[in-house]
């Protein structure tokens, strides 16, 4: 049997909290010792954001802002030995961002912002491109060619749901396939996933007991990495409670998602996109 390639696992709580971030150490600190334990099967990711700037609500909390937060990250990843994913929203903060950080992410309704892209790529850095909840599998190709042209190949596209209705978002499958077939890889974003965006009077809502669904779901499908936000204590979160999951979760989940993969990998992927 052929041994899985890694398993590239972006995780950590939505947003840095608290005096300095300290609650963020401590998440990181528990995640890397839990990722550590599983060896060369996963490439582990520490994410948190130093600013939400799409929340619902004008009064919702955001962060501490670009530099002050990205000081934060970068003692956290000097601390704990963790390599760290942000958000970055504008091509000057990518390019902040690329000092200190080791995976960009560009947030999914700037996914087709053409300056952004580019100068993420021109950074260097590994990209991990979260698609729109309005945006076909199949359109995702025309934003890693806009990363594609600076020279950078380093990039991921990330499933995160499809608006469905209002205040929910349901997850296609087949998508994972369909990236695939286009040459590149795919990540999937557990929690993102079970969001009711704007569904709580002007704050997000979720159904987190369905991540881990959603999760071992895509595994089946074939994705390459799993992006997932955690806190100890989703309930007081200070951004996206409802549908992050919490850290003791982490690891059965985990446990249970490398067990498929090792399963899947004694099988040969019969099927083909539009066979």
């Amino acid at each position: 049997m052929s041994s899985p390639k890694p398993f590239t696992v972006i995780a950590g709580p939505c947003i840095l909290e608290g005096e300095n971030g300290e609650m963020n150490l401590n998440v990181a600190k528990r995640l890397k010792t839990i990722m550590a334990s599983y060896g060369n099967e996963v490439d582990f990711y520490f994410k948190s954001s130093y600013d939400k700037a799409n929340r619902t609500s004008n009064s919702s909390y955001r962060g501490y802002g670009v530099r002050e937060g990205l000081d934060i990250l970068k003692a956290i990843k000097d601390e704990v030995g963790v390599p760290i994913c942000t958000d970055v929203h504008s091509p000057e903060q990518a390019i902040l961002a690329a000092e200190v950080v080791d995976f960009l992410q560009i947030p999914a309704f700037l996914c087709r912002q053409t300056d952004l892209l580019v100068a993420a790529g021109e950074t260097g850095k590994r990209i991990n491109i979260k698609k729109g909840q309005f945006l076909s599998p199949q359109e995702t190709q025309f934003c890693a060619e806009k990363v594609f042209a600076t020279g950078n190949q380093d990039l991921f596209i990330c499933e995160r749901g499809t608006t469905f209705g209002y205040n929910n978002l349901v997850v296609d499958m087949r998508c994972f396939p369909i990236v695939k077939s286009l040459g590149l890889r795919t990540i999937f974003d557990a929690t993102h996933s079970v969001q009711q965006p704007g569904g709580l009077n002007g704050k997000t809502g979720g159904n987190r007991e369905f991540a881990p669904v959603l999760a071992r779901s895509a595994v089946a499908a074939g994705v390459e990495g799993l992006f997932f936000e955690t806190h100890p204590n989703p309930n007081e979160a200070l951004s996206d409670g409802p549908n992050q999951i919490p850290v003791e979760w982490v690891e059965p989940m985990m446990d249970q998602l490398l067990e498929m993969r090792q399963v899947l990998a004694k099988y040969p992927d019969f099927t083909l996109v539009n066979a």
